[in-house]
């Protein structure tokens, strides 16, 4: 007879009991357990199934407890703890009743409706290590439910627990003490959050079960790296694996905003790879890409998609955030919401703007001091105001200041890096260190648009133009509508127009001026590049826009701001003096 198939599926574990029961009932058995089936009643089962939990069972003064997330099971946990806190603070204290909690995630075995399996084990044993009122977490719940809960946890340590042959890294929350105003800005209260939803195989080959899997999992690491966006686990996210569910109940389950879901389908030596991310509050679709390749190097197959899809989303999810932040009363802003309303002027490199943003940035820094994105961009504004104003020092220094405290207190940040990176080239002429920066802030997230552009960028204005020209091309294949890649679209007209490429140069300058058309130096590129294809009257026409936009726009003020190697931007500035810009 063939052996029936043992279920299994991953699960958040939550085991709890009364702390001192044995003595509960010595002092008052009756009465013990009349409050002990009030407290199942009138809280914990409510709460329960408020969280979409199952209690599979009761055992005397115990309960466990099975959930799909572990964020719901730790935040189910925490507001029974909190209310327990609440019904005891009028009972003697040899009367109260509190329970110790323990929460894993692991793989259960079903039968019937009980569980079994390591995974109840350790939550068995880390509710015996649990202070009455506690509760703990192993290091998977932690890693699930960072940013996502409002209290504080302390690490314990690897620990040796009775009948697990491997420690277990515990984690003991400290349920009297919420996050701090830095901890809520940074982590939990407003940042979006994001899965990634097992990609379906579309195949007849098993085989490419394997070949998806590890696509989504260098995806997760990959947005894992964006340090505005909380991005679920993979343990909690491939829950859902081969189970038909809508965006919605995995959003509310996750307690997550966006999601990303996808499909994979091999034909002969062909994959067809689709993805799209969908906005689970709305159901709006944001963005979706079919990508078909050959399967000859699968690795740098998998390598290519994972840094177009991060590409993507890093935009889309912060173009809906910003529209997010501009619907919300002012008065319930965060740090992290004041620099959402900052971005949209940020880049611009206007005077105008820098003068909305840099307020709102200011005020980030007052909730936060160690924002490193507030630093970063207000560095980048200040130095707007500072080239493109009236050129003083006090701003271009400030600038450089933030830049450094950006570094200082964004190191893992590849946004924040790539801005100061671009700050202390133009403003302090350090290249060595800006170089390195750019290079730090790719080896971090080597799709970032931010750090391709402007490293770029410094590179075009270096006289590298070549290497200027791959990373710019590389920012606008992965993100092509990414409003940022004006900055890249500037980096290719400025090496296009000093490696002789003219009509290239004239589509790059053009690219800036549809996104940024108050840009003056994008008409200037312009002028340059039409004038050398010998279309007169439209490089005039760009030479009166440039002084339209900047009245003060000289060669000189150029070359002395950013004239990194006066020999190698030679023919964009001859083109300049000939086509009448002012010396």
């Amino acid at each position: 007879m063939a052996e029936a198939r043992v279920e299994r599926r991953l699960a958040a574990i939550l085991a709890a009991d009364v702390a001192g029961y044995s003595r509960l009932m010595g002092v008052d058995e009756e009465g013990t357990l009349a409050a002990l089936k009030a407290c199942r009643r009138e809280l914990i089962e409510p709460k329960v199934a408020q969280y979409r939990g199952r209690i599979v069972k009761t055992t005397g003064d115990g309960a466990l407890v099975e959930f799909a997330s572990g964020v719901d099971a730790v935040r189910c946990a925490i507001e029974i703890q909190r209310a327990m806190a609440v019904r005891a603070a009028n009972i003697p204290e040899d009367h109260r009743i509190e329970f110790r909690i323990g929460i894993n995630v692991g793989d259960i075995i079903i039968d019937g409706g009980d569980i079994y399996g390591d995974g109840v084990n350790v939550a068995a044993r880390l509710e015996g290590l649990s202070e009455p009122g506690g509760i703990c977490l192993s290091g998977r719940v932690h890693e699930d439910v960072q940013g996502k809960v409002d209290i504080t946890f302390e690490d314990t340590g690897d620990q040796r627990l009775k009948n697990i042959a491997r420690p277990v890294q515990v984690y003991r929350a400290q349920i009297g003490k919420t996050q701090t105003m830095t901890q809520k800005a940074s982590a939990s209260s407003k940042r979006p959050s994001i899965a990634v939803l097992p990609f379906q195989n579309m195949s007849a080959d098993p085989e490419q079960e394997y070949f998806a899997d590890g696509m989504v999992e260098e995806i997760v690491t990959g947005l894992s790296r964006i340090k505005w966006l909380l991005v679920t686990s993979r343990n909690s996210s491939f829950i859902y694996k081969n189970k038909p569910v809508g965006v919605k109940e995995v959003a509310e389950k996750l307690g997550i905003r966006y999601v990303l879901e996808g499909s994979v389908r091999k034909s002969g030596n062909r994959v067809r790879i689709t993805a799209q991310l969908i906005d689970a509050e709305t159901d709006a679709h944001l963005w979706a890409e079919q990508f078909d390749r050959s399967l000859d190097d699968i690795f740098a197959l998998q390598d290519e998609i994972t840094m177009r899809v991060i590409g993507a989303i890093e935009p889309n999810v912060r173009k809906v955030e910003i529209e997010r932040v501009k619907r919300q009363r002012p008065s319930n802003l965060d740090a992290y919401d004041l620099v959402l309303r900052a971005l949209p002027f940020v880049f611009t490199r206007m005077p105008k703007d820098a003068a909305l943003a840099i307020p709102l940035l200011e005020d980030a820094l007052r909730l936060e001091a160690n924002y490193s994105s507030a630093h970063a961009f207000l560095s980048w504004c200040l130095h707007a105001r500072y080239i493109r104003g009236d050129m003083r020092q006090d701003d271009k220094m400030a600038a450089i200041r933030h830049a450094h405290d950006a570094i200082a207190s964004g190191n893992d940040d590849a946004t924040s890096l790539a801005v100061a990176a671009h700050i202390i080239g133009l403003d302090e002429r350090d290249f060595n260190t800006s170089l390195k920066l750019f290079d730090r802030a790719l080896e971090i997230s080597n799709s970032n648009i931010i750090a391709l552009s402007c490293s770029a960028t410094t590179l075009a204005l270096l006289g590298e133009f070549e290497k200027a020209i791959e990373r710019a091309q590389r920012a606008v294949r992965l993100s092509p509508f990414d409003p940022f890649n004006f900055r890249s679209n500037q980096a290719l007209a400025m090496a296009y127009i000093c490696t002789n490429r003219y009509s290239e140069a004239a589509d790059a300058a053009q690219n800036i001026i549809d996104v940024n058309p108050e840009y003056s130096y994008a008409y200037a590129f312009l002028a340059a590049a039409k004038w050398r294809l010998n279309q007169t009257q439209e490089a005039k026409a760009a030479v009166r826009n440039v002084l339209e936009h900047q009245a003060t726009f000289t060669i000189k003020i150029f070359t002395d701001n950013f004239g990194y190697n006066l020999l190698s931007i030679k023919p964009m500035t001859d083109a300049w003096r000939e086509v009448g810009i002012p010396e």
